[in-house]
């Protein structure tokens, strides 16, 4: 199925032109927002409408404000005591979950409306207390949210709106089936909303189709515009070790507020974090290993400014909003275009500038070169004499930015000339009884016994 985008041009209107509560106008008056981003000015008329959304925006741009606004809106009109749940919003990591709620609470802060957070890394009896209580909006994780109900603690049959956030992000880290279910158990609902900062894929196209009616789809940003307020720089590094020398060389010269650095995978991440730290480098360390309750110290103090650095594996790429987050450094390449652009995500937000730069040694460059064509872009190169290497890049590239094998020809040692390429044995003949070949990747054939006479 091929999606048309709608391609809105900026509009700036003021939040009080929309069609608000007056209890929600006074809590966005309240939080001095006075014009909306493109995105919350193309979506909040169409979700104050009813109608289903796939909105397609960069990181910063303001989605979490465009999909909570008219969620509220159409709970403060709806009179009577709570009995159910009737707002639910899906997101993929427990830190944009936490920071989802923040939002929500602050602009229903002069309602009735009352929400409840369930994500992996709290306690379980805890949560299932608040659900008796009955928010209005519930907030969550696929995972949790999935053992609360089959628990027997939680029914979303009530549900009127349901919300998507970062859906691509969900279906990456493997929660297609858990977003179908909960989406199944929202059977009743009026609206749809999903958001996300990259197009996604076939996985992204089958859900769309599967939960969204007649869906509006809004595309704020192409691929080549997204976190186009950033620099982007790549500078050649020879191997690990070689990468550390850099990171600590761009801390003490960059001049940055805050920094992160991203690795693929944990041990990287303790790996850099130990460099930095017997460099005598503050910094904070984040990924999948750290329990609940050490993540959000180290999200918190580094907001607060207790270390000027973060190292973290992509369980921070998404949902992070952080004033002052200025540079980011991929101490290794994401593993796909829309990673890529979830890390530098983080800084440049809101229209701010930013610097995204990425280490690159030869394992790196293939990798490099395809997120460039995906993103239309080409990385400024950079060379820093204090730390420069001996790898600059493969000697011979394609067209396309991928490095390709150079065969260098033999020299004679006496005539100093090239010798000539040797001609290629012919292949020996199969044994009698050895297997037939594969072909193709396929399993080798097996050879039929002769038959017997």
């Amino acid at each position: 199925m091929q999606l048309e985008f709608t391609h809105l041009p900026e509009v700036t209107p003021v939040f009080s032109q929309f069609a608000l509560h007056e209890r929600i106008l006074k809590a966005v008056a309240e939080l001095k927002f006075v014009e909306p981003t493109p995105v919350q000015a193309a979506a909040i008329p169409l979700a104050l409408q009813g109608r289903d959304l796939r909105v397609t925006a960069q990181t910063g741009s303001g989605k979490t404000a465009a999909f909570v606004l008219p969620m509220l809106n159409r709970l403060a009109d709806l009179g009577g005591p709570r009995v159910e749940i009737r707002a639910l919003i899906l997101l993929p990591t427990r830190e944009l979950a936490q920071q989802t709620l923040k939002q929500v609470e602050l602009f229903s802060q002069f309602t009735y409306i009352k929400s409840g957070l369930v994500t992996g890394g709290e306690d379980f009896k805890e949560q299932a207390a608040m659900l008796r209580k009955v928010p209005d909006v519930l907030i969550g994780t696929p995972g949790r949210l999935l053992e609360q109900l089959n628990a027997g603690n939680l029914d979303l049959s009530h549900v009127q709106v349901l919300v998507l956030d970062e859906a691509d992000r969900m279906l990456d880290m493997g929660f297609a089936e858990d977003m179908e279910r909960l989406c199944k158990e929202c059977e009743n609902r009026e609206q749809t909303l999903l958001f996300s900062a990259t197009t996604g894929g076939a996985a992204l196209r089958d859900i769309i189709g599967k939960i969204l009616k007649d869906p509006e789809h809004l595309m704020l940003n192409s691929v080549s515009q997204l976190a186009e307020g950033t620099r982007q720089q790549i500078i050649m590094a020879d191997h690990d070790q070689h990468k550390e020398k850099i990171i600590h060389w761009l801390l003490d010269n960059e001049t940055f507020q805050k920094a992160i650095i991203f690795t693929n995978t944990r041990v990287a991440a303790d790996r850099v974090y130990g460099h930095l730290v017997a460099k005598d480098i503050k910094a904070f360390v984040l990924h999948g290993d750290k329990d609940q309750k050490d993540r959000k110290l180290a999200i918190e103090r580094f907001k607060q400014g207790g270390s000027k650095v973060l190292v973290a594996t992509d369980v921070a790429a998404r949902g992070l909003d952080i004033d002052g987050l200025d540079l980011v450094i991929n101490f290794d390449m994401p593993r796909s275009g829309d990673e890529y652009v979830h890390r530098i995500g983080r800084t440049g937000r809101a229209g701010g500038e930013g610097l995204a730069i990425s280490l690159i040694t030869h394992n790196d460059w293939n990798l490099m070169s395809s997120i460039e064509r995906y993103l239309k872009q080409q990385f400024q190169r950079r060379l820093i004499k204090e730390v420069k290497g001996t790898y600059n890049g493969p000697k011979k590239v394609k067209a396309s930015g991928k490095a390709v094998g150079v065969k260098k020809k033999k020299v004679d040692k006496k005539t100093g000339e090239k010798k000539a390429a040797a001609k290629r044995k012919p292949t020996a003949k199969p044994r009698p009884n050895a297997p037939l070949a594969s072909v193709d990747g396929m399993a080798p054939l097996k050879k039929r016994a002769p038959k017997p006479e």
